[in-house]
């Protein structure tokens, strides 16, 4: 509350500007029927806005305090006024992205998410989203259509999907379901071949022979991806054709056993983007419109539970593809687990011989009669070399051995009371259906 005399009209406003840039209130303003009295303002913040100004409340107070106007404020009234609170300053540490232009001329921050981001980012991919159905029937009988999605991704018609929408999965073992038609979203349709299917990852490669050019997608990288970062999941669910959905990253390495699934260890990118029946197959795509994982199934009990193949992995298998025509991946028969410093703590509480090791991964359980059981391998074991490398995840592990099979490789171990062992595997190929 301040007295205010007849000198400065404008000083008022100055002080309501002010009052407006920090969020809602209320401005009183009277003046008593004598000429000569002071007009009395009264300026009403809420309470909690005023506890979240801090420093800048602090100086208004002051401003207003030392501050006396002369206004012929006869005609105010009770005036209300709204305004949007800014968000805080960004730490002084914090690096300022330089603004880049669209294509469309726009500017936009490296990194922000604006209104045309996602937009932007679907118009890039779009075009090379493909609907995809399969005659499914037995006997020469038609029993209906199996339906899905794909992406060119190659100007020479290569088109990514899943597996189990082109192929036939009978018990154990899995057939082509013949051939596969394709619509493009500017209409175009043509008949696709299944060129290659990996049960195992679930992923396929169709193939389509175009005498007009064919517009594609880009591959990018999953493992830039982060939790929370925004992602769009696009396809033809329920054969509805250039459908978009967008969500956030939710994990970006959801194991195959969080979910209940077994045979080899996988791992996937799960997010809450909406996907329904149609969508396997179709690309999950991050914000600079680049392929970053394909689309293949989601939790039915539940909402925002959506899974994704990462494309670093699919990048592997259509190397395998396109060198043997299938996916090698070579098998040793035993499980195995990341160590952390928490987890290693934690075994050596319980069993006090528990090897003395930072990091490595640990073999819980050996297959009877596997290459790691006949190569000596002990439940307990902790791997810290693998062929001549430290290791210190089961990833590691994977890439190191990459596709060889029937080939030795010599792998050190720490057993209990920090006995280290050498031992000789020899890797077989696993069987696809497991």
């Amino acid at each position: 509350m301040v007295s205010a005399g007849s000198s400065s009209q404008n000083s008022l406003f100055r002080v309501v500007a002010i009052a407006t840039t920090v969020g809602s209130g209320l401005l009183y303003a009277s003046r008593s029927s004598d000429a000569d009295s002071k007009t009395r303002i009264l300026l009403s913040i809420p309470a909690p806005l005023c506890k979240s100004l801090s420093l800048p409340w602090q100086r208004l107070q002051s401003f207003i305090s030392h501050s006396s106007f002369d206004s012929d404020l006869s005609n105010f009234g009770n005036l209300g006024f709204f305004s949007s609170r800014v968000s805080p300053a960004p730490p002084g540490d914090m690096k300022k992205e330089a603004p880049v232009n669209d294509k469309d001329g726009t500017k936009s921050c490296c990194g922000c998410l604006g209104k045309d981001t996602i937009a932007n980012a679907a118009a890039r991919v779009g075009p090379a989203v493909v609907n995809l159905s399969v005659p499914q029937g037995f006997y020469g009988i038609s029993t209906g259509k199996s339906i899905g999605s794909g992406t060119i991704i190659d100007a020479d018609g290569t088109i990514l999907t899943c597996a189990h929408v082109v192929v036939d999965f009978q018990g154990m073992r899995a057939s082509c379901k013949g051939k596969v038609d394709v619509t493009l979203q500017d209409g175009r349709t043509f008949e696709g071949t299944l060129l290659n299917a990996d049960l195992h990852s679930d992923i396929a490669i169709v193939k389509i022979n175009s005498k007009t050019p064919l517009p594609t997608a880009k591959l990018g990288s999953s493992s830039k991806l982060r939790p929370g970062d925004w992602v769009v999941a696009m396809g033809c669910p329920l054969s509805l054709q250039n459908t978009i959905t967008a969500g956030i990253v939710s994990c970006v390495d959801r194991k195959s056993s969080d979910l209940g699934l077994g045979g080899m260890r996988r791992e996937y990118l799960q997010t809450d983007c909406a996907i329904n029946a149609g969508n396997s197959g179709g690309p999950l795509v991050n914000t600079d419109g680049e392929i970053v994982g394909v689309n293949i199934m989601k939790v039915l009990a539940a909402d925002g539970l959506s899974f994704a193949v990462p494309i670093d992995s699919v990048a592997k298998i259509i190397e395998h593809f396109k060198k043997s025509g299938r996916v090698i991946r070579p098998w040793l028969g035993s499980k195995m687990l990341d160590l952390n410093e928490l987890i290693i703590a934690q075994l050596k509480e319980r069993d006090p011989s528990f090897p003395n090791v930072k990091r490595g991964v640990l073999v819980p359980m050996v297959t009877p009669g596997s290459p790691a059981d006949r190569a000596g391998f002990h439940p307990g074991d902790v791997v810290i070399e693998f062929d001549g490398h430290p290791v210190e995840s089961i990833k590691e592990i994977i890439e190191i051995m990459g596709d060889r099979i029937g080939q030795p490789l010599n792998i050190v171990v720490q057993r209990a009371n920090d006995k280290l062992v050498t031992l000789t595997v020899i890797p077989e190929e696993t069987n696809p259906y497991m």
